[in-house]
């Protein structure tokens, strides 16, 4: 399984775990307002933008109410803070990459949290440019084997237009482009096969195979990152072995 997928699927079971349901909240809230103000408005049927986010939202159980009030300071109904969308780029221990979106009221601040978080952690923040250009915008859907017919799953997401279907020892991975991830989310939908994530992502080119202290420091370095409350989605090209990830 890639890197990405491996961190997503770590970050979805601890998420289940611990007491972060808050800070989960808190990033999407940010993405539907966001979307709401520059994806193409408060309808989430003619934003797509937005109706990834809601969807999101959705899975992670966020009351109506939330998401209804998130779109409205994004649409200026309400009051909102005003988000700015940044990327930073850097490396983390072995020279893994690291990509972060950033979503802030206050770019010093997001800036001066995220370059610190990376000197603690045996990384270094990086130039723009640095490593974005080993990652490619894709739509992600991410299915359990045990709940999809493989020939099915196959036959529904290539028709509907996806790239690719891969396949690890537990999950298999949809890959499209961007513009097409929609009709393929929309496809698997109608045809009734669950899935445990699906967005639209930065996949890595290519992975760095960490091993022993370094992929634990990785680990250390992507979970602090993950909670800083500037930064939305951090991506990586590290290839982490399956026993020192389950162990974080």
């Amino acid at each position: 399984m890639s890197g990405h997928s491996k961190w997503s699927t770590i970050k979805h079971k601890k998420g289940a775990a611990d007491a972060k349901r808050g800070k989960v909240f808190t990033k999407l809230i940010k993405e539907i307002t966001v979307a709401a103000r520059m994806g193409g408005g408060g309808d989430p049927n003619s934003n797509p933008r937005l109706r990834t986010a809601v969807l999101a939202a959705k899975a992670e159980n966020m009351p109506k109410d939330n998401i209804e009030r998130a779109i409205k300071k994004g649409t200026g109904e309400l009051e909102g803070v005003n988000y700015e969308e940044s990327v930073y780029e850097g490396y983390g221990p072995g020279g893994a990459a690291v990509l972060i979106e950033s979503l802030t009221d206050n770019k010093n601040r997001a800036v001066a949290d995220i370059r610190h978080i990376f000197n603690k952690r045996g990384g270094n923040l990086g130039e723009n440019g640095c490593v974005g250009w080993m990652f490619d915008k894709k739509g992600y859907i991410n299915i359990e084997k045990k709940t999809a017919d493989e020939e099915t799953l196959m036959e529904t997401a290539l028709d509907a237009g996806a790239e690719d279907v891969r396949e690890d020892e537990d999950n298999f991975e949809v890959i499209t482009a961007p513009e097409d991830f929609e009709a393929v989310r929309e496809a698997i939908d109608k045809a009734s096969i669950p899935y445990l994530e699906a967005e639209i992502t930065m996949l890595p080119q290519t992975t760095a195979n960490l091993q022993g202290k370094e992929a634990e420091q990785m680990i250390r370095l992507m979970e602090a990152l993950d909670d800083c409350e500037d930064v939305q989605k951090v991506y990586t090209n590290a290839d982490i072995p399956d026993d020192i990830m389950n162990k974080a």
